[in-house]
């Protein structure tokens, strides 16, 4: 179970565009955000990360980096950044689905084709959305077994910059008995 304060799991992909994303070389200011997403296939998807495409430079000024990943391969990956025309936001594509489960994240089984006409992936991993702090410790998450009800970005910039303003504390690092 990964518990705010401490390290994350390691987290390295491929990038489109080329080269790799490592969460242990991020050297934003302020850390960075993880959106791991369920796929091409999810028409919710594509809309979600429209709105962290048209945020990531807002992000990046207040140095924190951004990055969108799925366990689709490069050329479905791809497709999203077409689907979405991404400029600012960085994608990573196959994410192994055991990496996946060790950020917490609920792995579905196919359905077969989806409201648009695109084929599932055997399995894949649900949505799930994390803002790391630069030394790789988890400052926020949260996970979702359905891609519906997801955090909205505008709200997590501004939950970044109350932080940043108050020097606000990750919370729920507590793991006594209870």
């Amino acid at each position: 179970m990964l518990m705010p304060r401490r390290k994350t799991p390691d987290l390295t992909v491929p990038m489109i565009g080329g080269g790799t994303f490592d969460l242990a070389g991020e050297t934003g200011e302020r850390g960075t955000v993880v959106c791991f997403y369920r796929g091409l296939h999810c028409p919710i998807c594509a809309t979600y990360l429209t709105e962290f495409e048209k945020l990531a430079d807002d992000f990046a000024k207040r140095g924190v980096g951004s990055v969108a990943i799925s366990s689709d391969g490069q050329d479905r990956a791809q497709g999203m950044v077409d689907k979405i025309a991404a400029t600012q936001l960085r994608f990573g594509y196959d994410l192994s689905l055991k990496t996946a489960r060790e950020w917490g994240l609920y792995i579905s089984t196919s359905r077969g084709k989806t409201s648009i006409g695109i084929e599932e992936p055997a399995l894949f991993a649900e949505p799930g959305l994390f803002l790391i702090n630069p030394d790789q410790t988890l400052y926020y998450m949260s996970v979702q077994t359905m891609p519906f009800v997801r955090p909205h970005f505008r709200e997590l910039l501004a939950a970044v910059d109350f932080a940043i303003e108050k020097n606000y504390p990750a919370r729920g690092e507590y793991d006594g008995e209870v």
